[in-house]
């Protein structure tokens, strides 16, 4: 893959075709099933959450990591990202309008005055008595139905 990987702004659709001009090159197609794709992100997500493992709670930006620690970070981000644009593409899915669709959905099942609820209190007892906190999607983590079916 050439080009300038330092440039701003780089679209899914750019790493979408990069990823299948990459594979191409390498006559990957034929290992790059749903399936296969699916277990290598699962792979790449758990070499992402090592570097997390024995860390506890880390401030946002990171201030204490060594640039060595970022970098390695920013590669498993990387990987887990690519898998998921190459998988999309396999399957057929525009990631892309499928994400910003996923955002409307949430839009409308967590309204402003639910989020801003769980934003004060930061933990809120549910129908059956657990806690549950809201995640960057707007699901809580105890909203099972949602997290089977996806983000």
């Amino acid at each position: 893959m050439t080009g300038n990987a330092q440039r701003e702004g780089v679209t899914l659709e750019e790493l979408r075709k990069k990823m299948a001009e990459f594979a191409k090159e390498r006559d990957w197609d034929q290992f790059h099933s749903p399936r296969n794709l699916l277990l290598a992100l699962v792979g790449e997500v758990g070499e992402l959450s090592e570097i997390f493992q024995w860390k506890g709670e880390v401030p946002r930006g990171l201030p204490d990591w060594k640039d060595e620690e970022k970098q390695h970070l920013g590669e498993e981000l990387s990987d887990v990202l690519l898998y998921l644009v190459r998988l999309s593409d396999i399957c057929g899915v525009d990631l892309g309008k499928a994400a910003l669709r996923k955002l409307e959905l949430n839009a409308i099942k967590y309204p402003v005055t639910s989020s801003q609820k769980h934003t004060q209190n930061n933990a809120a007892d549910d129908d059956n008595g657990s806690t549950s906190k809201v995640g960057v999607t707007g699901i809580s983590n105890s909203d099972s139905k949602s997290r089977i079916g996806g983000v």
